[in-house]
């Protein structure tokens, strides 16, 4: 954006003549100068529209006038005498030196403040960090200007160039600083080594809890407050947080020494966001006051330019206000979604405790019926033995008494055994059978009870661990189910070979009788 326009036009008495314009931002004027056509030659106009133009020095020929012009918005350029060519060249310098001037004034707002910081960090015998931090918001506001092309490049360079030299003096200080300050850092290391090396003997040698807590707790103020590089920070705290952790492992136990989970790691960040939040807002609340001085300021200005530099800065602040605004909503927009993520973070660990739970629970239940269809085995086992004892008593009882042939013994004696072995041998199949319903039968009951018991404990559980324990059920109920139907069977058979063998004892017993009566009557007599 040039200073300076050339352009042809006419005079009050309709001659030709060479306009030549300059403004003059720090006074907010404009020179207009005019050349006769006699005086314009061919040479002298190139030279204008080229090297005066581009800010070259060139001399004027005797016969030029110049005036001198206000500024302003509403007035022209020009004496109302002199007619362009070309109006629009007017009205568009007019906006843009306009512009430039009040760009002008803005700058020399931002060049006396810079000289402001300069001297500040003249004074300066050593790092400040306000210091850093005030000239870091100054280049912050300046770059914001540019950005928005309200600074002109001119002058966006002028103060970049001496602030950087602010820059570079500030680094010296700071580097000189950093070096005092990782001295510092190294000693407070070591004594915070020593203290915490000194704790960790105590662990080992003489467990104390509630000294050696209150020790690593007055530690951990002094951590706060100490002095250390972000490097030493972080070796101390991993020592720190050791020490912490195994107290509480010889204290409580190893659950409470493990890991933080990730929602405790979550309140944590939410904790320092909220830090962060209020932070902001007081900041917001600073910028709101210099605001209302500022404005307190301008309605008390006299003088047009200082009104007008209040009023640049009320801008500044302004727009510095809105843009932490939209810092403060972005960080309580992650606020709300860090509090959701906390509380999603706690519905997960409380769904795997509760699946931990149920586990635990599902591996017991089937341990327990495990050991219920080993004891119906065991029980089944007993009931066999007794079968099978009872078969060998049945067979027993098919043998003559050794002596004696059934012939020998009298027909009502004969008889009466007969009948009492038919008796005993029905009893002792109502026997078995009458053990074996029972045995069957508490053997069912049995296994829907602990299918009860089990139901009753795990209602709680999840469906897919409820049906894995109902198929367990299901199973030992058709192991027992089979196991019963085996011995039904085998029940059944000893039934059918003890009737049987009662049949053939009856048999024998009657052809003993028909034997008898076919005998002599004097034997009977006998």
């Amino acid at each position: 954006m040039k200073n300076k326009l050339v352009l042809w036009g006419t005079n009050g008495s309709d001659e030709r003549i060479l306009i030549a314009l300059e403004l003059k931002p720090d006074d907010n004027k404009v020179n207009v100068w005019t050349f006769p056509d006699a005086v314009a030659t061919e040479e002298f106009s190139q030279q204008l529209f080229t090297e005066w133009r581009d800010n070259k020095e060139i001399a004027f020929p005797d016969g030029s006038h110049m005036a001198e012009r206000e500024l302003t918005v509403t007035e022209s350029l020009l004496p109302d005498d002199i007619k362009v060519e070309r109006g629009d060249l007017i009205n568009r310098a007019q906006t843009e030196w306009h512009f430039v001037v009040l760009s002008s004034k803005l700058a020399k707002v931002y060049a006396t403040e810079l000289e402001e910081l300069s001297n500040k960090v003249k004074d300066l015998k050593e790092y400040s960090k306000d210091s850093w931090e005030e000239l870091k918001e100054f280049w912050g506001k300046v770059q914001q200007q540019v950005q928005e092309r309200n600074l002109l490049r001119e002058h966006a360079d002028e103060i970049r160039d001496r602030t950087n030299e602010l820059f570079t003096t500030m680094k010296a200080m700071r580097d000189k600083a950093n070096e005092q300050f990782r001295k510092v850092s190294k000693e407070n290391l070591q004594n915070m080594y020593e203290a915490l090396a000194k704790v960790e003997q105590d662990l080992q040698d003489n467990f104390r809890f509630q000294p050696i807590f209150e020790e690593l707790k007055n530690l951990q103020r002094q951590f706060k407050k100490v002095k250390l590089t972000r490097e030493d920070r972080n070796k101390v705290w991993d020592r720190l947080d050791a020490a912490f952790k195994k107290v509480k492992e010889i204290r409580f136990g190893e659950e409470s020494a493990e890991g933080t989970s990730s929602a405790s790691r979550s309140e944590r960040r939410k904790s320092g966001l909220d830090d962060a939040i209020q932070k902001m807002k007081k900041s917001i609340e600073r910028d709101q006051r210099d605001l209302q001085h500022e404005n307190e300021r301008i309605a008390r200005t006299d003088g047009q330019l200082e009104a007008q530099i209040r009023q640049a800065k009320i801008m500044m602040i302004e727009e510095r206000i809105r843009s932490k605004e939209e810092k403060l909503k972005d960080m309580v927009k992650t606020r709300d979604s860090l509090e959701k993520k906390i509380e999603q973070e706690r519905k997960r660990e409380e769904k795997r405790k509760e699946e931990e739970r149920i586990k635990q629970a599902e591996q017991a239940a089937k341990e327990k019926i495990a050991q219920q269809i080993e004891q119906k085995k065991e029980d089944l086992k007993e009931i066999e033995d007794k079968l099978e004892k009872a078969a060998d008593a049945l067979t027993e009882t098919r043998k003559p008494d050794s002596g004696k042939t059934q012939k020998d013994k009298a027909p009502e004696k004969e008889a009466e055994e007969s009948t009492e072995s038919g008796e005993k041998e029905e009893g002792l199949i109502h026997a078995i059978g009458a053990t074996l319903g029972e045995s069957i039968g508490e053997a069912i009951d049995t296994a829907k009870a602990v299918a009860k018991v089990v139901g009753e404990k795990l209602e709680h559980a999840a469906a897919e661990a409820k049906e894995e324990i109902e198929e367990v059920i299901e199973d030992a109920k058709e192991a027992l189910e089979e196991t019963g139907e085996e011995i039904r069977e085998a029940v059944e058979e000893l039934g059918e070979e003890a009737g049987e063998l009662i049949e053939k004892l009856k048999g024998g017993a009657e052809e003993e009788e028909g034997g008898d009566s076919e005998k002599a009557p004097e034997e009977k007599e006998k």
